[in-house]
């Protein structure tokens, strides 16, 4: 995606700095999350995952992305 840079001071230039990930990203984390919190406590254990596992992921707002993608 080739964005064009806002000046230094322009009153929006905050908003480029601090990026959300596209909409289309941010909708597949939730997905994924709501998958997560879905699973039983065996298929948990078999990824190694605790329920406090979960919780603090699904927990976490759309934009936090610890893949970064986006």
């Amino acid at each position: 995606m080739n964005r064009q840079r806002i000046p230094l001071h322009h009153p929006l230039r905050w908003f480029d700095e601090w990026r959300l990930p596209p909409l289309s990203a941010g909708r597949l984390l939730a997905r994924q999350r709501r998958q997560l919190a879905a699973l039983d406590e065996h298929a948990l254990k078999d990824l190694g995952l605790s329920r406090a596992d979960v919780e603090a992921e699904i927990s976490r707002p759309f934009w936090d992305d610890p893949q970064g993608r986006g």
